[in-house]
């Protein structure tokens, strides 16, 4: 995947930033380190690209284990690094680094959001889901985002390996909150890159649920943009001036659109899990999604969750919040409870630590906590 450094918004990249934030807020002022930016990354299957990959990982790794030599020379003979840590291991994008290195230094490999996919063994990915497979069978630990993904990873786990689940999180704590959005009105929120597939479905599924609105006063606001922005625009042309597109924002004006809303909705197809779900609910919005694995994982209010590919159902669910400021700040406020308890950056450091500082070297630990 991209580096968590890379410009265009996100998902992955923003939980990659999560993660810097949450694992640098250790207690043994440890540093956190991108040891690398390469990507290895094959969207499309083509299995020469794969190669080309595989050579790049290759030198990738003597590169930082010449790194850790020249560490080990100058400083006090110990490694550089104390773990190994990789985000988003899966059948496209597989660590072909990480393994190679933690054994060389002999130090604890955690994956956090990885996935076994065996029926990609036949097909255009078959090497490189191999590799993620491997990857996964290697790790000390992988902290899981959903049930889904522990579903798979339970079936093929080592005896020795530690499942952990990591709910996602924002990253920001309880002491410095947003206020939350006031409900008022009928204004609706959607959010999502405009984007061909999955991200598409889930645009042509609320254009199809606004046909289906009893309530007139309606208005919906769209944030975000893409390659497929002339299509996504084009589902909603009929609607005139009761869609507005706001194009993609920066975090402060994201904020003002979810503080202006009175109702999020996002059907999420195919999600992994939707940070925008949690970001909703941590501005007190209530949301309407449909019940979709991964989203169901993040979605605090189970009333919020719709059957699947009815946009009539999905129109209904919508309706009824707007009809009821009762209801919507009685949702509003239970999902963001939830997501303060659970979801923020301080309780994901508490996750992650437990279980790193359980694999790291002792010595390591005393030394920190004395200085």
């Amino acid at each position: 995947m991209k580096a968590p450094t890379y410009p265009i918004p996100s998902g992955d990249r923003e939980m990659a930033r999560g993660l810097f934030t949450a694992l640098g807020r250790n207690a043994f002022n440890w540093q956190v380190e991108l040891a690398s930016e390469l990507r290895l990354f094959d969207g499309i299957g083509d299995q020469n690209a794969q190669s080309i990959l595989t050579e790049e990982a290759n030198k990738e790794i003597e590169r930082l284990l010449s790194l850790n030599e020249s560490y080990k020379k100058s400083e006090n003979g110990d490694n550089r690094w104390l773990a190994w840590i990789t985000y988003h291991n899966y059948y496209k994008a597989p660590d072909l680094i990480g393994p190679a290195v933690s054994k060389k230094l002999n130090i604890p490999y955690l994956l956090i959001e990885a996935s076994i996919a065996k029926k990609r063994y036949q097909g255009p990915w078959a090497e490189f889901a191999k590799q993620a497979d491997t990857a996964c069978l290697d790790a000390d630990v992988i902290f899981y985002l959903t049930e889904r993904d522990r579903d798979a990873l339970q079936q093929h786990k080592p005896t020795d390996q530690v499942l952990r689940h990591l709910a996602p999180f924002l990253n920001c704590t309880p002491d410095d909150l947003p206020p939350a959005a006031e409900l008022r009105g009928c204004q609706l929120l959607a959010v999502g890159m405009h984007r061909p597939g999955d991200k598409m479905e889930s645009y042509k599924t609320i254009a199809k649920a606004l046909n289906h609105l009893t309530n007139s006063e309606w208005v919906l606001s769209i944030v975000g943009d893409g390659k497929a922005h002339t299509q996504v625009k084009g589902l909603f042309e009929q609607f005139g001036d009761k869609v507005r597109f706001c194009g993609q924002l920066d975090p402060t004006q994201m904020m003002n659109e979810y503080q202006r809303a009175s109702v999020f909705l996002w059907p999420g197809v195919n999600e992994a899990f939707g940070m925008v779900f949690l970001e909703a609910q941590l501005a007190g919005l209530p949301i309407v999604a449909e019940n979709r694995p991964g989203v169901r994982d993040v979605v605090a209010v189970s009333e919020s969750l719709v059957t699947a590919d009815q946009p009539r159902i999905f129109a209904s669910s919508v309706d009824q919040l707007l009809s009821s400021l009762e209801q919507r700040q009685q949702w509003g406020a239970r999902g963001r409870e939830i997501i303060i308890d659970k979801h923020l950056s301080d309780t994901a450091t508490e996750t992650l630590m437990s279980e790193i500082t359980r694999l790291v070297d002792p010595k390591h630990i005393s030394i920190q906590a004395n200085q």
